[in-house]
C-alpha cells in the first residue's frame, strides 16, 4: 500500500517546511488548509522521484471534513494550530480548534484504521507552567499544570491538546495502536516561505529590520523551523514510542539579539537599546496586538529549556543560530 503522510496546518509556518521536506523526499502528501487558496504556494515545492501533492480543504472543527482528509493516509503530522495573533473569543478561536479540533482527528484516526504513525506538534508552551521561578529550567518531564481559559490561555490549549492525543492513543488495542511522537518546539525562527508566516513568532525578528530604535527587555528561546522540519520527518521513523521531543537551541535577550546581527552585519542598523519598562507598559496600552498584562509578565523574566536527547535520538543536530537568524531576516519581504 501506498503511504500517504497527511499534514494539517500544511499552510502554516512550521507545516510547510514539513511539506517541503516530505516532497522533496518523494512523499505522496496530502496537504490539508481550512481554505485551499492559502496553501497554493505549496505548489512552487521541488518533488522528488515518486512523491505528490494534494491540497484537501479541512476544518478540525467539522468532523466530516477531517474523516475525508484522513481517511487512507498511513502518517498523520498534525502541525495545525492557532497564533494568540487576532483572537477575539479565547474558546471559540483558540480553545475549541486546539482540543476539540484534535478530538475530531482522533475520531478520524479510529475510523480509518490505516494510521500507523502520529506525529503531534505541541509546544514548549504545554510544558512550561505559568506561574515559575525566574530562570527555571524545564524538562519533557514537565507539564503546564496551572493554565486556564484566562491564564495563559495559549499554554492550556497546547497541553490539553496534547492530553486529548496521549489519552486517545493509550486507549487503543495493541494491533491498531499507532506509534505517537509529540514535537515541542519553543520559538520558531527561520525562513519564511509566504508573507502570512510573519504572523506569528517571526514578528520578533521582523522587529530587527523595521526602523523602531529599541527593543524590550525580554528574553526570546528560539529554534530553526528547519529544525523542526527536519524532526518532524525524522521522528516518523526515529524516537521512542510515546516520547516528548523539546527542540530548543538558544535562548538570547532581544537586546543580545541586536548585538549578534550586529557583529554578523556591521552595516546594519540593528537596535541594541532596550526600552525602560515602564515605557513599554505604556506602549502597550496603544498597541494593537500587545496588552499590558502580557507585555508586563514577561519583561525581565527568562526560562530555559533541557532539550535532553531530543536531537540525538533523531540524528540531527541544531543548526547553527547565525544562520537562523540571518536566513530569517533574508527571507523577509
Amino acid at each position: 500500500m501506498c503511504m500517504v503522510v497527511l499534514v494539517t496546518g500544511a499552510a502554516g509556518f512550521i507545516g510547510s517546511h514539513v511539506v517541503e521536506r516530505l516532497l522533496a523526499q518523494g512523499h505522496t502528501v496530502r496537504a490539508t488548509a481550512r481554505k485551499a487558496e492559502t496553501a497554493e504556494f505549496l505548489r512552487a515545492f521541488p518533488v522528488g522521484e515518486g512523491g505528490a501533492l494534494t491540497v484537501v480543504e479541512m476544518d478540525l472543527l467539522n468532523a466530516e471534513s477531517v474523516d475525508k482528509a484522513v481517511d487512507g493516509c498511513t502518517t498523520v503530522i498534525h502541525c495545525a494550530a492557532v497564533l494568540m495573533v487576532g483572537i477575539s473569543e479565547v474558546q471559540r478561536d483558540l480553545i475549541d480548534p486546539s482540543v476539540t479540533g484534535t478530538k475530531h482527528l482522533c475520531d478520524a484516526i479510529r475510523r480509518s484504521g490505516g494510521v500507523k504513525t502520529i506525529i503531534h506538534t505541541s509546544s514548549v508552551a504545554a510544558i512550561r507552567s505559568s506561574r515559575y521561578v525566574n530562570g527555571t529550567v524545564f524538562t519533557a518531564e514537565d507539564w503546564c499544570e496551572d493554565a486556564s481559559t484566562t491564564l495563559n490561555p495559549y499554554g492550556f490549549a497546547k497541553a490539553e491538546g496534547e492530553r486529548v492525543m496521549r489519552s486517545f492513543v493509550d486507549q487503543m488495542k495493541s494491533e491498531s495502536k499507532p506509534r505517537l511522537v509529540t514535537i515541542h518546539p519553543s520559538i520558531v525562527f527561520g525562513p519564511i516561505h509566504h508573507p502570512r508566516h510573519l504572523n506569528g513568532s517571526m514578528a520578533y525578528l521582523k522587529h530587527f529590520a523595521g526602523k523602531l530604535p529599541f527593543v524590550l527587555h525580554t528574553h526570546l528561546n528560539f529554534v530553526d523551523v528547519r529544525d523542526v522540519a527536519d524532526a518532524h520527518i525524522a521522528a516518523m521513523t526515529l524516537g521512542p514510542d510515546g516520547s516528548r521531543l523539546i527542540l530548543h537551541a538558544k535562548g538570547l535577550w532581544m537586546r543580545e539579539i541586536g548585538v549578534e546581527l550586529r557583529r554578523l552585519r556591521p552595516e546594519g542598523s540593528y537596535p541594541v537599546r532596550t526600552l525602560p519598562s515602564w515605557m513599554a507598559s505604556v506602549m502597550a496600552m496603544f498597541h494593537p496586538k500587545l496588552s499590558v498584562k502580557t507585555v508586563r509578565s514577561s519583561l525581565g523574566r527568562h526560562v530555559g529549556y533541557d532539550v535532553g536527547a531530543s536531537f540525538s535520538v533523531l540524528g540531527m543536530e541544531p543548526r547553527a543560530v547565525e544562520s537562523t537568524l540571518l536566513d530569517a531576516l533574508d527571507s523577509l519581504p
